[in-house]
């Protein structure tokens, strides 16, 4: 049985769909489909239903699904166990980080000790979604969050607080903002999709959800539409560029935390620790 397939067929069964499983696997979408045609021809057998971008697994497919967990657990552990062991500065670190920090943040982060050690190589993820790091898709999980997964390691290394960011220019146009209760006379960018599960987002329905006019399911294009004149965006403050300004914090918020995480059969691993020493070192700078 073609490893490749199983490993395709586990992760479309987690993720739901083809292109979640491709993001996931780090290929394209036709590769996940090919790749499942293939797997379902070789056991003769039809894993999914399909209903629009929807995969279901049949009862066959839940059958393999209960299987196929065990044995991806256990090449994973050999993998981890094997990767573990090296403690050369050389080879491949994967860090996955929400898309700002994976723009503005890293790469600064990252701008001297890739002089000092030429040998290793970089791969970033840049992605909102949660990445399984048992699997080894991801060395290096840099998360905005207040309660990082327990079987993972690490440790907070920064916050950034909330507040009210806008081009300036719009203000020119609307009126400025002084205190929480000038919101009601403006236009607000709000979330969407998964961004509703944040408490800065959750304050805003409660508060002003007659005033949002746009919604967004990801930080940095809602910076882009504040920046664009479309209203006020409540963002954190790693958002903050030229072209985007503070307006008016919000204190009542509780910051956004970043966490610096990975798996603990990776904590010795010289390459892994190296990333992960130079980002706590930025990262602490910051605040």
């Amino acid at each position: 049985m073609d490893w490749n397939g199983v490993k395709t067929f586990l992760a479309i069964a987690q993720h739901g769909s083809l292109a979640a499983a491709a993001r996931a696997l780090g290929v394209n979408h036709s590769t996940v489909y090919r790749r499942l045609q293939a797997f379902e021809d070789e056991i003769n057998s039809k894993l999914f239903f399909q209903q629009g971008n929807q995969y279901t697994l049949t009862a066959a497919g839940e059958e393999l699904f209960s299987q196929g967990q065990s044995i991806q657990a256990q090449f994973d552990a050999i993998q981890r166990s094997l990767v573990g062991k090296e403690q050369k500065p050389s080879g491949v670190v994967r860090i996955t980080a929400p898309f700002n920090l994976a723009n503005q943040v890293i790469p600064v982060a990252l701008n001297d000790f890739r002089r000092h050690y030429p040998e290793i190589q970089l791969e970033i993820l840049s992605t909102n979604e949660p990445l399984n790091l048992n699997s080894r898709i991801a060395d290096i999980a840099v998360r905005a969050t207040s309660h990082p997964p327990q079987h993972l390691i690490g440790k907070k290394v920064c916050s950034y607080p909330w507040g009210f960011y806008s081009n300036q220019s719009y203000l020119k146009k609307v009126g400025a903002v002084r205190e929480l209760a000038d919101l009601s006379q403006h236009k607000l960018i709000g979330g969407a999709g998964n961004l509703l599960d944040l408490p800065a987002f959750s304050w805003l329905e409660k508060h002003y959800a007659a005033n949002i006019t746009t919604r967004c399911d990801e930080l940095t294009a809602m910076s882009y539409f504040a920046e664009s004149h479309h209203g006020l965006a409540l963002l954190p403050a790693d958002q903050a560029r030229k072209g985007l300004k503070l307006i008016l914090p919000v204190p009542d918020i509780e910051p956004s935390h970043v966490w610096l995480l990975t798996h603990p059969d990776l904590r010795k691993t010289e390459r892994v620790r190296l990333v992960m020493e130079a980002l706590t070192h930025h990262f602490k700078q910051l605040g």
